[in-house]
């Protein structure tokens, strides 16, 4: 290890700023130095990071659950993507988000189902300005532990987030297209555009200063690694073999996803009618290509935990109410409608298809955090994903035993590779707070929480 270098946090050039993953030539990691966080980060240990990954309509739950209980469980059909990753997640039966049910307020399951996944909070039933809901628990948490990163959290999508207007039986857009909640009156909308994501990583702190750094890129088709390679050769040339390698993986990395998100533009841009060009992947006649979409905005997610840019983030890949028509997968009908199924068999195969379609861009996720080493366990192992959705059957509208997968060992506070059934109606705050504890945070109750979720240890 060279001692003698410096604790840096970012390669540097023309505005641009670009994190670097934990290297073990310094002596900690790159922006666990700049914020001086825990005792145990700055020993060297890898940050844990928490995200939620939500998916709309709930599930054709007989294809979802598993039969047996424990570790030998087989994997149904929608949960068969995630075979390579069989031992790194958990099936978690039995948790209901009860906020989410009608009581007085009568219809609007959808977008009760989004707004209170995360809040665990009964919301108002309004489509004004009056919203109210709760701090969902990614906010919570970004609050308590974001102070140590560049951004205290990151809010991606498919499916851009509205915050007006009316979108289920008298219930505000904000509360179908949100599910992260920064205070009960502030929704924080996902980013869907990769190549605006992109550059909130890594372009330059002020945002004038950024909007010239993309200018003057565009102009000379230049790539954000054309400005910081002058610093990573120098950075390169103190590095042992191992980080070196490590840093060779990463900016190649960064080169291809950056490469990936020029070819959704030049798409864009032959597009007729198309008034600017973005980074969302689309075909030939025009159509976003769901699968290229959220797999490149699943793979900026990556490099912010990589680069320990954020610990905090979240991911929507619907909003819940969607009636998108996956043709990728021969699904010509509307998820929505077909979530209403009334026990048609047809449907529900067609239901089951989209579950593992979504459950197959899951897979690719967890696969590419897998192959990030950190220290003696990888990114995924340093992690903490729920992958889910806030209704169970979309033809019940139920909010109990609802579809819930952990994928990441939190650090190896956290056994993998089971089915776990808890006892109905056990409140999904309860995982929310036993997450939180292995953030090294210590909250008495979040939502409607009734104790920490037991067996995640054992």
């Amino acid at each position: 290890m060279d001692t003698s270098l410096p604790r840096r946090t970012f390669l540097k050039g023309l505005g641009t700023l670009m994190a670097l993953p934990l290297l073990e030539s310094v002596a900690v990691g790159p922006l666990i130095a700049a914020a001086g966080s825990t005792a145990a980060a700055a020993a060297g240990a890898a940050p844990r990071r928490m995200a939620f990954i939500y998916v709309p309509n709930g599930a054709n739950m007989p294809d979802w659950t598993p039969k047996q209980v424990g570790a030998d469980f087989e994997l149904p059909f929608i949960l068969e993507p995630l075979k390579e990753h069989r031992s790194d997640f958990s099936v978690l039966s039995g948790l209901t988000q009860d906020a989410g049910r009608a009581g007085k307020d009568g219809a609007g399951d959808h977008a009760r189902a989004s707004a209170t996944w995360l809040t665990s909070t009964r919301i108002r039933k309004t489509n004004g300005v009056d919203i109210h809901a709760g701090v969902s628990a990614d906010q919570f948490t970004a609050q308590h532990v974001g102070k140590g990163t560049r951004f205290s959290s990151l809010e991606l999508g498919c499916d851009r987030g509205q915050t007006s207007g009316n979108c289920d039986s008298g219930y505000s857009c904000a509360y179908s297209y949100n599910i992260a909640w920064r205070t009960p009156s502030a929704p924080l909308p996902p980013e869907v555009d990769p190549a605006l994501a992109f550059e909130r990583l890594f372009g330059g702190t002020d945002l004038k200063e950024t909007e010239e750094q993309r200018a003057r890129r565009v102009r000379y088709q230049k790539s954000v690694l054309d400005y910081v390679m002058e610093d990573a050769k120098t950075l390169n040339a103190k590095l042992g073999r191992t980080d070196q390698r490590k840093l060779d993986e990463y900016l190649t990395g960064v080169r291809d996803l950056e490469r990936r998100i020029e070819s959704a533009k030049k798409i864009e841009l032959q597009l007729p009618g198309a008034q600017r060009p973005t980074g969302i992947p689309r075909d030939a006649d025009g159509k976003v290509d769901f699968q290229a979409h959220s797999r490149l905005m699943l793979d900026i997610m990556v490099l912010a935990f990589r680069t320990d840019s954020t610990r905090v983030a979240t991911f929507v890949m619907k909003h819940d109410g969607s009636d998108e028509k996956y043709m990728q997968i021969g699904v010509r009908d509307g998820h929505h409608e077909l979530s209403h199924h009334q026990n048609d068999e047809e449907k529900r195969k067609k239901i089951a298809q989209i579950n593992r379609f979504h459950m197959e861009q899951f897979s690719y996720f967890l696969g590419k955090l897998k192959s990030v080493q950190e220290g003696e366990g990888t990114l995924l192992d340093n992690s903490m994903i729920v992958y889910g959705s806030g209704l169970a059957d979309g033809n019940q509208h139920a909010h109990s035993d609802l579809p819930i997968l952990l994928a990441g060992r939190g650090g190896g506070s956290i056994a993998s590779g089971r089915h776990i059934r808890y006892a109905k109606e056990t409140p999904m705050a309860n995982l929310f707070l036993s997450m939180m504890d292995r953030m090294g945070m210590s909250s008495e109750r979040f939502g409607d929480s009734t104790g920490r979720l037991g067996q995640l240890t054992t």
